[in-house]
């Protein structure tokens, strides 16, 4: 998966971000965590990556998932934990847009969500998906991740979370 590059977004991405929320959205997924127009959202996810956050927010890198030109998918790389990501969002979140999947690219996103990670001086994250994802489940057990534990979703959700530890140091 070498070609596959996790940067923040651009103005050139605009369409494709909105092309792969709309898909996503189907899915229950948001992919754009922002407001606004899409400047407005570039600044915020400038201001979110350099710390710049509301006292319930945490410091996070939004980065677009890019293979060839395309938007493939994304990732949000929170480089700490608050009560809630602690409990149910851990320290990453991605996904990939649907006629994408079964590519590697999640595995790839998640690698290199990772390694952004440890470079933060994290050493262990908290990756979670809902229960009955087996495509999640088993990306963050290629990425190492040890299941913790299983809870229930916020919000008296019916749904249930897996909660993996992953290394984020490269594997020897």
């Amino acid at each position: 998966m070498s070609d596959l590059v996790l940067r923040p977004p651009t103005l050139d991405d605009e369409r494709e971000a909105y092309a792969a929320s709309a898909e996503l959205a189907a899915d229950g997924f948001q992919f754009l965590l922002a407001d606004g127009d899409w400047a407005a959202q570039l600044e915020q996810f400038r201001r979110e990556a350099v710390g710049d956050v509301p006292a319930d927010r945490v410091p996070c890198d939004f980065l677009v998932a890019v293979v060839d030109g395309t938007v493939v998918g994304r990732a949000s790389v929170r480089h700490e934990l608050n009560d809630w990501l602690l409990r149910w969002g851990g320290h990453i979140g991605y996904g990939v847009r649907p006629q994408f999947r079964r590519r590697g690219y999640a595995t790839e996103i998640l690698r290199q969500s990772l390694a952004r990670l440890h470079e933060l001086g994290v050493e262990k994250a908290l990756v979670t998906c809902d229960d009955d994802n087996v495509g999640s489940s088993r990306t963050i057990e290629r990425c190492g991740g040890v299941l913790e534990d299983v809870v229930p979703g916020p919000d008296d959700s019916p749904a249930l979370k897996r909660r993996y530890w992953v290394p984020t140091a490269p594997a020897a």
